[in-house]
């Protein structure tokens, strides 16, 4: 409940018109993108070169301005927002007035009768309707600029006017035309009296942001401003405006699509065309960050209930997929298709998968290793990793079934494996813990089984890096090579060849170390432990063996491993803890030498 408050205070009104208003200056960006100037100079020179001399600067001016005011309302405060969207409605208001005039002429036209209006009836209903119309758009348009003067916005009712006058019907067009021409006026002088309000606002903002740049420094000035003008949602907002008209054109030509093509091509589809441009694309890369942001909250949610939610990881918010979408689909060469759209969708899965695992696995081996016993939690945990386990699986299945393999496909196939093989890895690890629980006394090998199942997992998880690395190196030197290929192949080996092996390898030279250790300390007898008489200060369990450290402190000899791991020094002195050799004696509890 408390969640819930909180995001519903989160969306005042305020931020929603922030998000809201901005999107149609993202639309018209959008579109200027498509349009082509150059195309329709090229159409003009070959009708004439007269009609090219007379309207190319204009379409050039008419193409920069509408650039430049989609920018400027982009930037725009939201109270300034607010006032030009006022202006824009009240101006389409009058534009209404001026149709319920012209609407009334051609029916008293239409009805031919020149004499006084109260006479007749049917003049009458006409006259009352529009007048009441005309009241209407009027008081609007006083309401919305925030004035009395009603009289302003009553231009477009002169027609009315001089049918009461009995002005002859065929001069009530003329008088039409006369009140179209002075609310145009009106409005040019409104437009021409705040002429330099853009100039003035752009001034101020830019002696703002200098002084914001000076306190705060550049890197919180781009902060401030992502914050304020709320990027991430605008363009989610807009790319799912986009995606939405698309799909509703779609169904309205239902009929003369072929019914073979399915949803999924149509949703393929609708996605290619929504990403054709750098803002729908910037659109779409924050739609997948948010979508995966969601799956992976519910993933948490079905886990751990509300609990997985304060200690969220950075890593597992969606951009880690939002990146790797928009990076696609700059590298691809071919624009964004169907099938470009298609491995994208791959690509977002396969990512949020990982992510999931990586939810996952510290959360059902919790599970496990503190022995809880509630079945719904455990049946959420191992049903959720036999789903990781599972679907990727199918998902390499399907991807090798419709796409042609290459090196890009195989990156994508072996994250897909790697996830599988994490989530079977965890499931192992879950089940050993299970039967220790279930065991009548605990396993004294269980950390030894425990580690060699993760380094089976890793040397599988090595394996498949190498043979991506191998078949991109093959592909770069045989097929056909490129930097971004070759970069990609540079990089993966870094990453998850050199840094794995490296990781692997040092991990076994530590446990190497720490046994050799532990082989080399004396064992504790039973008069020293009945002497001790205390537990092991690691896990807090009773003695019944334990080893003597050089420090003359007791421990269990599987604690101290697991101890010396991670740091070579003793848990209660911290003083080194080092094998010894064959002519070193071990101090005596009470502090003699033994011989």
């Amino acid at each position: 409940r408390e969640q819930v408050v909180v995001w519903l205070k989160m969306w005042s009104l305020e931020e929603v018109g922030n998000i809201v208003l901005r999107v149609p200056s993202l639309i018209l960006l959008n579109l200027l993108y498509n349009v082509d100037v150059q195309v329709l100079i090229q159409q003009l020179r070959a009708r004439s070169e007269w009609m090219l001399f007379k309207y190319k600067f204009l379409f050039w001016n008419l193409y920069c301005g509408a650039y430049a005011f989609s920018l400027v309302v982009l930037l725009l405060p939201v109270r300034y927002l607010v006032r030009l969207y006022l202006c824009i409605l009240t101006a389409l208001l009058l534009y209404v007035g001026h149709q319920t005039s012209r609407d009334y002429v051609q029916r008293e036209l239409e009805s031919a009768y020149d004499g006084t209006v109260y006479r007749d009836p049917l003049a009458v209903t006409h006259l009352i309707t529009a007048l009441t119309g005309h009241i209407i758009v009027s008081t609007l348009c006083s309401f919305l600029m925030k004035t009395r003067q009603l009289w302003l916005f009553l231009a477009p009712a002169l027609p009315l006017l001089a049918r009461l006058c009995l002005v002859p019907l065929p001069a009530l067009p003329m008088v039409n035309n006369f009140a179209m021409v002075l609310t145009i006026l009106e409005v040019l002088s409104f437009a021409a009296s705040n002429l330099f309000v853009p100039y003035n606002l752009v001034k101020h903002a830019f002696q703002v942001l200098i002084q914001v740049e000076e306190v705060y420094g550049l890197v919180n000035l781009g902060r401030i401003l992502w914050k304020q003008l709320a990027f991430p949602l605008l363009f989610l907002v807009f790319w799912l405006v986009l995606f939405v008209f698309e799909i509703s054109s779609f169904l309205k030509s239902w009929n003369n699509l072929d019914k073979n093509q399915g949803f999924l091509f149509i949703f393929l589809t609708s996605m290619a065309k929504c990403s054709s441009t750098p803002y729908s694309l910037l659109g779409l890369a924050f739609t997948v960050s948010y979508v995966a942001l969601v799956m992976l909250n519910l993933c948490k949610f079905y886990l751990a209930g509300y609990g997985a939610f304060p200690n969220e990881n950075v890593m597992h918010r969606g951009v880690t997929e939002g990146v790797c979408n928009c990076t696609v689909c700059f590298l691809s060469d071919r624009g964004v298709t169907e099938g470009v759209t298609l491995l994208l969708l791959s690509i977002v899965v396969t990512s949020t998968l990982q992510s999931m695992i990586e939810i996952t696995d510290p959360i059902i081996l919790s599970l496990g290793a503190s022995h809880n016993r509630s079945f719904w939690r455990h049946f959420r945990g191992i049903s959720m990793c036999l789903f990781l386990l599972v679907f990727p699986c199918y998902m390499a299945y399907k991807i090798f079934r419709f796409f042609h393999m290459d090196f890009w496909l195989l990156i994508l196939v072996s994250s897909c494996i790697l996830t599988s093989l994490q989530a079977t890895g965890t499931i192992i690890i879950y089940l050993l813990f299970i039967v220790e629980l279930l065991w009548s006394h605990p396993i004294e090998s269980l950390d030894e089984i425990i580690y060699y199942v993760n380094a089976v997992s890793r040397v599988l998880e090595f394996l498949l890096a190498l043979c991506v690395v191998t078949y991109g190196s093959w592909e770069s030197l045989f097929g056909e090579w490129s930097w971004v290929g070759a970069s990609v192949i540079i990089i993966h080996s870094y990453f998850n060849v050199w840094l794995r092996a490296q990781s692997g390898w040092k991990s076994f030279l530590l446990r190497m170390e720490a046994a050799k250790k532990i082989s080399s300390l004396p064992r504790a007898t039973a008069r020293q432990l009945r002497d001790n008489d205390d537990v092991c200060a690691i896990c807090f369990q009773e003695m019944i063996e334990a080893v003597l450290t050089p420090c003359c402190h007791f421990f269990h000899a599987g604690c101290l491993r697991k101890w010396l791991y991670v740091q070579d020094t003793c848990p209660l002195c911290h003083q080194p803890v080092k094998p010894l050799g064959q002519n070193q004696t071990q101090p005596s509890p009470s502090g003699e030498e033994r011989d």
